[in-house]
């Protein structure tokens, strides 16, 4: 396994595409998220973690326009999209891979992406088709039913639709539920080099260490709260994260 991606000396000075101010989300009498902040600039990987029903899933619902009834800013760009709804988000360059399934099972590799093309860009033709398969290195799918494809494969396909939009900002929920680690790797590497590319990265997911691997920077979010954020490093070795979240897997 590769060294983590520990932060570089000039992140400081790269563009901000997605931030997050103060964001609140109340459900009844309970908070789900309270007061969340986070930026991801370009050319990073950010990895927001922590246990199951710390909110992330409802942060990135309201990052990319699923829940607009939170209080808060979310800004794209520079630029507050916070009433915007998913579709306008998406034509602003947010790129949104959900934790579900969003494939056409019935079709092809091939004719997913396709249909993916005709609807981002109104238009697709079979040079960008053949780009976009071997860039997540599904050429040799490309007739495979989407139906019968691995859960790395599908992950993949599903990635490929993003980037039919031409995104700028890269959300991705559980990138890797359901995909054995050798898959898990593959697409980490993929997502690491849409970073590399100038892409701005956000993830979450409960496989840790793949996570880490590829990250410049991690998040804890725990009860609804960003409780610690910086270097992959610096996240091993704060103590809530050690003590609370990593348990016997943090190391010295």
């Amino acid at each position: 396994m590769s060294a983590t991606h520990e932060d570089d000396d000039d992140d400081d000075t790269r563009e901000v595409l997605l931030e997050a101010r103060n964001v609140v989300v109340e459900r009844g009498k309970k908070q789900l998220l309270r007061g969340v902040s986070l930026a991801c600039r370009a050319g990073t990987v950010t990895g927001l973690l922590g246990p199951s029903g710390a909110g992330k899933s409802t942060f990135f619902r309201v990052l990319v326009g699923e829940d607009r009834d939170a209080t808060g800013t979310v800004l794209l760009g520079g630029d507050d999209v916070s009433r915007e709804p998913l579709h306008a988000r998406a034509r602003r360059g947010l790129g949104y891979m959900p934790q579900g399934p969003s494939v056409l099972w019935d079709l092809t590799v091939e004719d997913n992406l396709t249909t993916f093309l005709e609807i981002a860009r109104g238009a697709s033709d079979a040079g960008t088709v053949r780009d976009l398969l071997d860039r997540v290195r599904l050429t040799d799918a490309r007739m495979t039913r989407a139906g019968l494809l691995s859960g790395g494969e599908r992950r993949r396909l599903e990635l490929a639709r993003v980037l039919a939009g031409r995104p700028k900002v890269v959300v991705c929920d559980e990138p890797y539920a359901g995909v054995d680690p050798a898959q898990a790797a593959h697409l980490g590497d993929l997502l690491r080099g849409l970073a590399d590319d100038g892409v701005a990265v956000l993830l979450a997911d409960h496989h840790v260490e793949e996570a880490l691997r590829i990250c410049t920077h991690a998040a804890l979010l725990l009860d609804g709260q960003v409780v610690t954020a910086g270097s992959p490093g610096d996240f091993r070795d704060h103590p809530v994260v050690r003590g609370r979240y990593l348990g016997t897997l943090a190391t010295a």
